[in-house]
């Protein structure tokens, strides 16, 4: 077996709503509007000679995974435990983190998903499967089986929304490490959830006035995120900053490359100690 080379997407939540919790499930129903982005982990995948799956992860954020208990070593786990795959068939996995950790872009349910999808090439059989994973492996799962753009209607219900436009995103990372878990146990009040309707003339007016309802909690925690939200919003021509899923990362949106190219250069001089990065949809 060659190896393989794939690209594991990050996401962006352009608003985020949370209500109470499903009584069955004991996770709060949510409503999103989620964008993939060309930020990306690289994942190489090649048979193994050893008796063994061998896991490594490299590059700047790897060192916030852990190495024992992870995405990707669960993913494999599943797949072989559901007979998926051949127990006794061994892969030689690396996984390049370019996503930051615990920023709310999606990385360890994306790469978990690219290694699902690849082994299930199968669509019928992915399909077949999804809730088994999504189940062992986190909701958000789901998120990244879609299309590019993904229109979240509540926690099971996700369907690919059609939005040609392009856009780009300059998201800055404070390194603060926000467990989702604990931002979620912290949340007190809660969203109705309503139908969403986003036409394409109308989409940037409806979603600047959406918003992220963790955000509060993640300020609570984390106060300096105020000042980066405040300080992205300020630049000519973004339309409007948030944090995504459950922080610590923070997004400002904008319509063209050259706009967010200038309001990159200038919020990398406002935190010069951040991870900062220009980003677009695919």
């Amino acid at each position: 077996m060659r190896k393989i080379h794939l690209k594991s997407y990050s996401k962006i939540n352009l608003f985020l709503k949370v209500s109470k919790k499903l009584k069955n499930q004991n996770l709060h129903n949510i409503q999103s509007l989620v964008f993939l982005t060309n930020l990306s982990d690289d994942i190489f995948i090649k048979k193994s000679e050893k008796k063994k799956d061998i896991i490594t992860f490299k590059g700047r954020f790897c060192n916030y995974v852990n190495k024992d208990i992870n995405s990707v070593n669960k993913s494999i786990y599943l797949l072989k435990k559901k007979g998926l795959i051949k127990k006794n068939n061994f892969y030689k996995i690396v996984i390049k983190k370019n996503i930051p950790v615990f920023s709310g872009m999606g990385g360890g349910s994306s790469n978990a998903a690219t290694i699902i999808s690849y082994f299930l090439k199968n669509k019928k059989l992915l399909k077949k499967n999804i809730n088994y994973f999504c189940k062992h492996l986190g909701s958000d799962l789901r998120l990244f089986f879609n299309n590019k753009k993904i229109l979240q209607r509540n926690l099971n219900n996700v369907v690919s929304y059609k939005n040609q436009k392009r856009y780009y995103f300059v998201v800055v990372y404070p390194f603060f490490k926000s467990s989702t878990k604990e931002i979620y146990s912290k949340l007190r009040s809660f969203d109705k959830l309503k139908h969403i309707n986003f036409s394409n003339s109308k989409f940037m007016n409806k979603i600047r006035n959406e918003k992220n309802s963790l955000e509060k909690v993640v300020i609570s925690k984390y106060p300096r995120i105020r000042k980066i939200l405040n300080e992205l919003k300020l630049i000519k021509n973004c339309q409007f900053s948030r944090i995504t899923g459950s922080g610590s990362a923070c997004f400002g949106l904008f319509l063209n490359k050259k706009h967010g190219t200038l309001g990159l250069g200038l919020i990398k001089k406002k935190f010069p100690k951040f991870w900062c990065v220009l980003c677009k949809t695919i």
